[in-house]
């Protein structure tokens, strides 16, 4: 069937994956908002929650949001806070030079274009970074986990972005990520076809086999013609 749509994970998709310590980050985001004891303490405490969160969505699929973290630490954030979060991740959010090229040529030919990203940020911050990177107006509609009630690779995530970019048949979509499990069997479960971009990092699911392989980006586009 001819692809309507490409919808692609966010993090490790259309930025490049980064290994990140996260406990140090937050330890790098308290420090300048508690005196050394408690910032120590906040940072362990909001690590552990997201972590338990993380691990709820692994086991269950359920979503979550930054408020429910940090009610879940017992912290109530301050904006300098939040915004010490969100300078601290910057570095990590950079997109893939390649995603406008090929963006731009997927909406050349009529392909939606969607995003389907497992988070727990709002749509604000996400928008934030695809405006400062120039690709907010290439894609036709996005859906964060923080807004429904499931994460991938619960079905109804992946309907969610279907209703949202205005396609009806999974079969004429294309989902591109970079977990097996999330992603690629996600996508396939819910009659989709599924891309992997491969790293090191994330867990291998053995009976997850995508439809196809690609090591960058610049690659996606001649698939994609070829299908």
């Amino acid at each position: 069937m001819t692809v309507q749509a490409v919808i692609f994970d966010w993090g490790g998709t259309l930025t490049p994956w980064h290994s990140i310590n996260v406990e140090q980050l937050w330890q790098t985001i308290c420090e300048p908002h508690f005196v050394v004891a408690e910032a120590a303490a906040n940072a362990a405490a909001l690590h552990a929650a997201e972590q338990e969160l993380w691990q709820v969505a692994r086991s269950q699929h359920r979503s979550a949001t930054m408020n429910q973290l940090f009610e879940r630490a017992g912290i109530v954030p301050s904006e300098p806070l939040l915004a010490s979060y969100v300078k601290a991740w910057e570095p990590h959010t950079f997109t893939d030079p390649e995603v406008a090229a090929l963006l731009g040529a997927l909406r050349e030919r009529g392909t939606r274009i969607g995003v389907l990203s497992n988070t727990m940020w709002p749509r604000s911050w996400h928008e934030d970074v695809f405006r400062r990177d120039g690709i907010l107006e290439l894609i036709d509609a996005a859906v964060y986990t923080s807004e429904i009630d499931w994460t991938k690779p619960h079905a109804a995530a992946f309907t969610a972005v279907m209703r949202a970019i205005g396609v009806s048949d999974p079969a004429g979509c294309v989902f591109v990520g970079d977990r097996p499990y999330d992603d690629v069997h996600g996508a396939q479960s819910a009659g989709m076809r599924a891309v992997l971009i491969p790293n090191s990092d994330v867990p291998p699911f053995e009976t997850a086999i995508p439809d196809a392989i690609v090591t960058s980006l610049a690659e996606l586009g001649p698939l994609i013609e070829s299908w």
